[in-house]
């Protein structure tokens, strides 16, 4: 009974899926407004000139028939939407690789019993079933987990360049220029993808006619990182030049660097119990190693 059960569940998800992908859902009205006026800005898009394009590899194409599937539960997630825009991916590829990852984690249980049976060591079809549903939820957060280790280490680079940046704005203020054009100076050459992001943030806002902090501010929206969205926010408030503003920046620059030195001091300090940890099982196996003489001679006694 529970057999007819599983294998009927498992019938209906497979022919609801394949419906997904015959029929479509029609977009509702903002996204199709969002397809016909789609964003200027963002680092999805500033990404593009200097982050290599990415190769459609064999995972993607596997799972690309159940993208609009995974799209329907709401999936890419706002944090996972904000770790895309900062890494430069794709939000439609995510969605495939971690439908192709599921896939192969709910077929790898029945396909390694299957040739453990053909062995002829049968297995029962309990081991199997839970096995793969265990094994599809996870392949769904897979990608995830290195998505989010990534856009750590891209954050990381992001805020060091917002400090630099800071630190020449304050600079030019301090030699008599204007905000735009103080800020126009602090990106002018761009060393790394971070400080191109920051670039092409300020020259779309010479492009638009707009402040510079509005780009900024939606940069900082795009990769969720809070420092571009309170420096946004303290520029707007200022607006103009003077000492005011060169302190605000001075202060922001300060605490940047602060937060930079803990995060420095909190990874050495983790990388050095990580570093314990293979020292204390070397002296676990010689300890065991010393006392198992003496307890197999004990052993040995009765």
């Amino acid at each position: 009974m529970t057999a007819a059960i599983m294998l009927g569940a498992g019938v209906g998800l497979g022919l609801a899926m394949l419906a997904a992908y015959a029929f479509p859902a029609r977009p509702t009205l903002a996204q199709a407004f969002a397809a016909l006026h789609p964003r200027t800005i963002g680092l999805t898009i500033y990404s593009r000139s200097f982050v290599a394009p990415e190769d459609p590899g064999s995972m993607a194409i596997l799972g690309r028939p159940f993208a609009p599937l995974l799209e329907r539960f709401g999936l890419p997630r706002a944090k996972v939407r904000a770790d895309l825009g900062i890494c430069g991916r794709d939000p439609r590829r995510h969605l495939a690789e971690q439908a192709a990852m599921a896939l192969l984690g709910f077929l790898l249980p029945p396909a390694l019993v299957a040739l453990v049976t053909l062995g002829g060591t049968p297995i029962g079809w309990q081991f199997p079933v839970w096995a793969s549903l265990i094994l599809g939820v996870l392949g769904v957060f897979v990608p995830d987990l290195a998505l989010a280790s990534e856009a750590v280490k891209r954050r990381a680079e992001l805020r060091e360049a917002v400090s630099e940046m800071l630190d020449l704005v304050v600079i030019s203020l301090a030699g008599g220029a204007g905000v735009e054009q103080a800020l126009r100076d602090a990106t002018d050459e761009a060393d790394g993808w971070a400080q191109a992001a920051l670039r092409q943030a300020v020259e779309a806002a010479h492009l638009r006619r707009v402040p510079p902090w509005q780009t900024i501010g939606e940069l900082g929206e795009t990769t969720g990182l809070t420092a571009l969205s309170e420096l946004s926010a303290a520029l707007a408030m200022a607006g103009s030049e003077g000492a005011r503003i060169r302190s605000t920046l001075s202060a922001r620059s300060s605490a940047l660097m602060t937060h930079q030195l803990a995060e420095a001091e909190a990874a050495a300090a983790s990388a050095t119990e990580r570093m314990v940890l293979p020292l204390v099982c070397l002296l676990g196996g010689f300890m065991i190693f010393l006392i198992f003489p003496a307890f197999a001679t004990i052993l040995g006694a009765f």
